[in-house]
């Protein structure tokens, strides 16, 4: 018999550290791949951006969710992806890396699906929300030691040795994941298209998709160009340097694990929402200023509120689906990565062309557009009625 869900959580939390490690470890570093490999720009960030899955892909592992166990497609696919990134930092071309980094990309949706639903579906009703957001926290740590990391180990080692090591603990992962429950199945039927439908003509799962797909754009946009713009600010800036900046992620784990007091002070999920799109707007406009100082106290800013808006979405998205929770996880990380997967190169000709500044004033645009769709959302959740529905989502609305 499987360990129990408390027991595995540990592991869980670390893959997912590790996972998330693996996506962005490449982000802080895409100058150092373009000199090293003669690049243009739009050529060092597809170490990125084909990282970013299609946006199709986490629905796909949604629908293998149903029928094989979470055990079974988390563990196949962390193995897969601690290969791949062994061979990944012994690759000597251009081609082949990319290669590389573009079938690992398809297998982090997997990972990420399976441990998310694996945690929903092991969590009571009442914990699912703290669970989730814990959860949070863990994608939060493992961006900040990806990018942090990442760039220390290139200044002291060379950008290889990073990419090994990361692929001998992701084979850790794959071991420590033996733990999981064998019987961990999701819903009774297959879904299909049509219930995908279904999900998105509800306005409550409609505006919170397409509310994420805005958040993730600005940010994956801003931390794919904020490399290079750094460089540009001032040539003689060390990979460790441009890591460290990312220590304001700290900030997201303190929302993550706080998430029931800040849906307690603002009343209700949807206007807590509205605030965390509002102070990451903040954050936003505090990048005008071209000066690593200042752009080290926004990053704490903007983390800030990206975490509150995507622990609360991602939260609410678990309390809100009764049925299919598989696939409701796998629409919301679907439009999750759409939005990371655009953001990471479509402002980039804004960037190329226009300037920082216009760059930046693009991804405001995305976050006003956010923040009605938050709107929306609230008023979706007010209407509900109530057998489903908690009733702190509707209290003070």
């Amino acid at each position: 018999m499987g360990l129990s869900c408390k027991s595995s959580l540990p592991s869980i939390y670390f893959s997912t550290i590790i996972t998330i490690c693996s996506l962005y470890a490449a982000q802080p570093i895409q100058p150092v791949f373009q000199q090293e490999f003669a690049l243009s720009r739009p050529q060092a960030i597809l170490f990125t951006t084909l990282m970013m899955p299609l946006g199709v892909a986490p629905l796909f592992y949604g629908y293998l969710l149903e029928t094989f166990s979470a055990k079974f497609l988390v563990r196949g696919a962390i193995l897969a992806l601690g290969v791949l990134e062994i061979i990944f930092s012994m690759a000597g071309s251009y081609l082949s890396l990319i290669l590389i980094r573009a079938i690992q990309g398809l297998m982090i949706p997997a990972i990420l699906t399976s441990l998310m639903s694996y945690i929903s579906y092991s969590s009571s009703r009442e914990n699912v929300q703290h669970s989730i957001a814990l959860y949070i926290a863990a994608t939060i740590m493992g961006g900040f030691l990806g990018r942090f990391l990442s760039g220390l180990f290139t200044d002291l080692f060379g950008w290889r040795m990073f990419f090994f090591v990361l692929g001998i603990l992701l084979l850790l992962a794959f071991f420590l994941l033996g733990c999981l429950e064998r019987n961990v199945k999701l819903t009774y039927e297959r879904p299909n298209m049509h219930q995908v439908a279904l999900l998105l003509r509800e306005g409550r799962f409609r505006w919170l998709y397409l509310a994420i797909f805005c958040i993730f754009f600005v940010f994956s946009a801003l931390m794919n160009f904020l490399p290079f713009e750094l460089k540009k600010i001032n040539p003689a800036f060390r990979e460790a340097g441009i890591g460290l900046l990312y220590l304001g992620y700290s900030m997201g784990i303190l929302v993550s694990v706080n998430t029931r007091r800040i849906i307690g002070y603002f009343g209700n999920e949807p206007d807590a929402i509205m605030a965390g799109i509002g102070i990451f707007f903040l954050g936003t406009t505090i990048f005008f200023v071209e000066n690593y100082q200042v752009m080290f106290i926004g990053m704490f800013v903007f983390c800030t509120g990206l975490f509150m808006a995507h622990s609360l979405l991602s939260g609410l998205v678990n309390k809100l689906s009764q049925d299919n929770k598989a696939l409701a996880n796998g629409v919301y990380i679907s439009f999750y990565y759409m939005g990371g997967t655009l953001g990471s190169f479509l402002p980039g000709v804004f960037f190329e062309h226009l300037g920082w500044r216009v760059f930046l004033l693009s991804l405001l645009i995305m976050l006003v557009l956010a923040l009605c769709f938050a709107g929306r959302l609230k008023h979706a959740v007010r209407l509900l009625p109530g057998p489903g529905v908690d009733q702190g989502l509707s209290k003070g609305a």
